[in-house]
């Protein structure tokens, strides 16, 4: 898989895309991240700018046309696109199941929304997925970006040791992951729950099958709603 970023803080991802899982899958080329600075494509050489004054006198700077346009027809010259993402707070929902979608893709475009937004032509001409990770507002869709680019990674084949791990992730029967324990059994007169340390298999995940619908019941009743 590749999946190629457009930012106007580059800065702000590198850390988090280069350590831990996300490296070691680099490493192991079973993802590329790719990185590209979207004022490299601005055609203002001496101030870079990307921005600029909405028509209708609104408030804030826009992200412009012609700079996100020449970006993803670069990228697009050189491989085809699965999917061209755009990270925005009205954008539908990213959920587990999303992500499962997206882990089967071979090249991603995720571009980060700035400022008040983006020219609305860009999305409707070249943007085919527009994804929120919540209903609030961050900065920039940086971080939006390494949340997606987290979750659909850890999918792929090889990136995650124990990859039968990842499908008892909660979520991804819609229901919320049981409770973990390990050693010791006994801390402080805190014990573990006996049915964990009785070996019986068929016994354990039917434990885990009614905890987990109990936490959902609790904690996030709208999953079972859905």
């Amino acid at each position: 898989m590749r999946i190629d970023i457009i930012t106007v803080l580059p800065e702000i991802l590198e850390s988090p895309l280069n350590n831990s899982i996300l490296k070691r899958a680099q490493d192991r080329h079973l993802v590329e991240i790719c990185i590209h600075n979207l004022r490299d494509y601005s055609s203002d050489k001496k101030h870079r700018h990307v921005d600029d004054y909405p028509f209708g006198g609104s408030a804030g700077m826009v992200m412009q046309c012609e700079p996100i346009d020449r970006a993803i027809t670069h990228l697009k010259n050189q491989r085809s696109y699965d999917e061209v993402i755009f990270t925005t707070p009205d954008g539908e929902r990213f959920s587990q199941p999303l992500a499962n979608e997206l882990s089967l893709c071979e090249n991603l475009i995720i571009l980060c929304g700035h400022y008040k937004g983006i020219d609305h032509r860009i999305r409707e001409h070249l943007i085919t997925r527009e994804i929120s990770i919540g209903d609030y507002v961050l900065t920039g869709g940086e971080l939006a970006a390494v949340v997606m680019a987290d979750a659909i990674i850890r999918l792929l084949p090889g990136v995650i040791s124990d990859e039968q791990s990842a499908l008892f992730d909660s979520f991804q029967d819609h229901l919320l992951a049981p409770p973990v324990y390990t050693r010791p059994a006994d801390y402080k007169g805190w014990k573990v729950p006996e049915i964990l340390l009785s070996g019986h298999e068929a016994k354990i995940r039917e434990w885990e099958l009614q905890q987990s619908i109990e936490r959902t019941k609790r904690l996030r009743p709208d999953l079972l709603e859905d």
